[in-house]
């Protein structure tokens, strides 16, 4: 039998390690001199509380729990930035001084919140951006600055129901309390992050066992015909089939990413080891000697299979081997909200990697239920664009993967059933990237699939051919419908509830027009929370009683605002996927986590190319996809050959919420940035 699984950190949920146990204990005055005149002060929105996740108290944190608290800052004259932004910034990018002298606070705010935080014995950084001051101490001086009381807090475990995983227990430290800030500082504070550790992130890479020929023998068998596969996919493909699939070829290939730097975001540590050896032994590379560098941001991030590092290994694997005279920085990171936001901060402010990518995320339902139960989030979503469109004013191209879950982003950390996307990939100044499944044929136990033609990844295609897997208790399926419900993954795509729609969008006439095939129907419909909040919690299936396999008729809606996910897509499917070399070389590797760094490395290598970096991709691809002669391919068939278990094409369309604006022609995306 095939099984497909997902890697142990799919969904954010993991039992962290409890702190030990102790009693709350206020720091001494001492620490904090009383004042003649005790300041006015004022609310802060932070991160994550109890009530967003539902939880109950267990014991106070220790107050000599070392901690580290980001003090992210309003930027300056936004509105002004996000319409040059918008406009398309291809020339005179500025530097990080220039950044922050209009968009960052000015240095006598910033001193004043180093100040006041040194008042406690806090260890002070602050970025150059003018954007993030992170602080470092103890819970009880933080408690004593911030006017807060933090407790570990425990959330229960969701039992497996309705075709969804169960999802263990998570046990982490926050607050109930409002973070407060003198009421002079706290004007210009857009969030304190970092008063809970609750991990916000999921990977977006999938694994799925497709073959039992070793990735050697396979890789000897596959052979290539026309960019397609000319035996069976075995999930063998390597960064030199993704280049021969999208034509990153020629002069523009000639150019492997010399004199540029990529940057990874990432929420697990990898050994650089795994890289090298896979670069060099595997697939015969000549890389950039010692090009690999780890930034440990706020302390680094943990490593192994439980945290996700096949996340960031195959992150470093992919965006180096399309690129590989490129050099290489990690942002490894905490799994935090603080730690993702120090790692953008710390890569915007270096302004080192000339493209940056990131393959983690959450979905918006979860924050969206966080809002709604006083967790003040929009001021998250907020802070991750404000990094966006620094990245983009000093020309640093970003890309973001969109998520595994098909049209419905929020199963894999809510556990809820609407249509969803997935943050940060929904940010309008991020360019977000979708999967596909390539043409060719899928073996399965007993039967080998074929795809006639480049599709959206959605493992629809695999519903009918449930006798071919095994559910988790090593049992078979009885119907396809049973099958349906546990097996809805796909490219996450479709329409944001809480990012706008960018003008450079509105330039793809019916961008909001959409078809779709609606396999699922939502059902019981409850509060998320307890809050106002109601979402579905079930589905019913369009083959309830396995005896008809006709999908759904297709339909047709418009979604009227709202940003459109993803930008553009490429192959990510696992059946049609690639090799992983972590402590040793795996096939059967996907999921758009792939496509984020390989297009992270297109970047470096158009840049090479062009002997200048291009910066922010999406005011120009709109345009070009809008001027007639598009690099890219709209995947426009309509209905069940081409969907993301929900959203499918539209018969000429350039824009089709599945897929984006289709699949690149990177050599010919190389030559429209060359005429800008």
């Amino acid at each position: 039998m095939n099984h497909a699984h997902r890697s142990d950190r799919r969904v954010a949920g993991t039992v962290l390690a409890v702190g030990a146990a102790g009693s709350l204990l206020l720091l001494p005055l001492s620490v904090a001199p009383a004042s003649a005149a005790t300041p006015a002060m004022a609310a802060v929105p932070q991160g994550i509380t109890p009530a967003g996740m539902n939880s109950t108290p267990v014991f106070p944190v220790k107050a000599s729990k070392k901690e580290i608290v980001s003090f992210v800052l309003k930027e300056r004259n936004e509105a002004s930035l996000e319409r040059k932004v918008n406009a398309g910034i291809y020339s005179g990018f500025l530097t990080v001084k220039q950044f922050a002298s209009t968009y960052g606070q000015p240095g006598s705010k910033i001193s004043a919140l180093e100040k006041y935080l040194r008042r406690f014995h806090l260890k002070v950084t602050s970025y150059g951006d003018g954007l993030d001051v992170t602080a470092t101490g103890t819970a009880g001086a933080f408690n004593h600055a911030l006017s807060v009381s933090q407790s570990v807090f425990r959330t229960a475990a969701v039992p497996a129901r309705d075709g969804q995983a169960a999802r263990p227990a998570v046990t982490f430290d926050a607050t109930r309390d409002k973070p407060l800030l003198p009421k002079s500082i706290a004007s210009y504070v857009e969030a304190v992050l970092g008063l809970d550790n609750y991990p916000v992130a999921a990977s977006n890479a999938l694994h799925v066992q497709t073959t039992k020929l070793t990735a050697r023998q396979a890789r000897k068998a596959q052979g290539t015909k026309n960019g397609q596969a000319a035996t069976p996919f075995t999930g063998n493909l390597t960064p030199a089939n993704f280049a021969t699939q999208y034509d990153l070829s020629g002069p523009v290939a000639a150019a492997q990413g010399q004199g540029q730097t990529l940057g990874i975001i990432t929420l697990a540590a990898m050994h650089p080891s795994d890289a090298y050896h896979f670069w060099s032994a595997d697939l015969g590379l000549t890389t950039l000697a010692n090009r690999i560098k780890l930034d440990n941001v706020d302390g680094g991030a943990k490593f192994g299979a439980k945290y996700d590092s096949q996340e960031s290994t195959l992150d470093v694997e992919q965006s180096g081997g399309v690129a590989p005279q490129a050099s290489i920085i990690v942002y490894q990171a905490p799994n935090t909200d603080y730690g993702v936001i120090d790692a953008y901060a710390a890569a915007a402010s270096q302004n080192k990697a000339g493209s940056v990518s990131c393959s983690w995320g959450q979905s918006e339902t979860l924050l969206a239920a966080e809002d709604r139960a006083g967790d003040e989030t929009p001021t998250l979503i907020q802070a991750n664009d404000e990094f966006f469109l620094e990245l983009a004013a000093q020309g640093q191209s970003s890309f973001s993967a969109s998520g595994d879950e098909g049209a419905y982003a929020a199963t894999a950390d809510l556990g809820s059933r609407n249509l969803s996307v997935q943050s940060t990939s929904d940010s309008p100044w991020t360019t977000a990237t979708g999967a596909t499944t390539l043409k060719g044929t899928i073996p399965l136990s007993t039967v080998n699939v074929n795809i006639a033609a480049e599709r959206a990844w959605g493992w629809d295609w695999a519903w009918p051919h449930y006798k071919d897997f095994d559910q988790p208790n090593g049992r078979p399926y009885k119907t396809e419908a049973s099958f349906a419900v546990t097996f809805v993954t796909g490219s996450t795509g479709g329409y944001s509830t809480a990012e706008a729609r960018p003008g450079y969008q509105q330039k793809i006439k019916g961008i909001g027009s959409f078809h779709a095939v609606p396999y699922l129907k939502p059902a019981d419909f409850r509060r998320t929370f307890g809050t106002s909040l109601k979402e579905p919690y079930a589905w019913t299936v369009w083959d309830s009683k396995s005896k008809s396999k006709t999908p759904p008729k297709v339909i047709a809606g418009t979604a009227k605002t709202g940003r459109a996910v993803p930008d553009l897509s490429a192959d990510g499917d696992p059946y049609t996927g690639y090799e992983l070399y972590y402590g040793g070389l795996q096939d059967g590797w996907g999921g758009t986590s792939f496509v984020a760094p390989q297009l992270n490395g297109s970047a470096a290598v158009i840049d090479a190319y062009l002997g200048h970096r291009v910066g922010f991709w999406n005011p120009a691809i709109y345009e070009f996809a809008a001027s007639g002669s598009s690099p890219f391919k709209p995947l426009d068939t309509s209905g069940a050959s081409n969907d993301n278990i929900f959203y499918t094409g539209t018969a000429g369309a350039l824009y089709n919420a599945g897929t984006g604006l289709g699949t690149p022609d990177l050599a010919k995306l190389a030559s429209d940035f060359a005429g800008l």
